[in-house]
């Protein structure tokens, strides 16, 4: 197995693993960024997340991407968008592999934090992340607002 900064020549595998875990979640519909844009927004001019590709056998079977993000209490902090191992190769060390390759990473740029989501119904990820004394925060809600044709309230007609 070997850890890496993940390519642009990975990003179709990247995309197939993307798609993996949107159905391991239960939100395959939800994957509606396309190929070329998930490309420019890693490798174009102003990339905005990096990551890291277990390749095991010289086919990646995981990922591990991130981006930063500024807290205005803490600072730059990375953030951890997705880890994902693919089903037949959980279990063997990758994630553990790919989350001490981001400490690593965090560290070595000077961050102070990295910060997650899990979903709730993932004890495997739970119990994962709890080895790593991961504080987990019942307080916080997620909040988003999609931006799309079919979006279009504003402010204006919120008032």
């Amino acid at each position: 197995m070997t850890i890496r900064a993940a390519e642009r020549a990975d990003c179709p595998r990247i995309m197939e693993l993307v798609h993996q875990l949107a159905v391991f979640e239960k939100a395959p519909h939800e994957v509606t960024v396309s190929r070329a844009e998930f490309e420019e927004a890693g490798f174009g001019t102003n990339p905005v997340w990096k990551a890291f590709v277990a390749e095991v056998n010289g086919k990646i079977e995981g990922f591990a991407l991130y981006y930063i993000r500024f807290s205005t209490w803490k600072g730059c902090r990375m953030y951890l968008e997705d880890l994902y191992i693919t089903e037949d190769f959980r279990g063997l060390g990758i994630g553990k592999r790919l989350l001490e390759t981001l400490m690593q990473e965090a560290r070595e740029k000077g961050f102070n934090g990295i910060t997650w989501q899990v979903l709730e119904w993932n004890e495997p990820a739970i119990k994962f992340y709890k080895r790593y004394n991961a504080r987990f925060d019942n307080e916080w809600v997620n909040v988003s607002v999609e931006l799309n044709e079919h979006s279009k309230t504003s402010l204006q007609e919120i008032i």
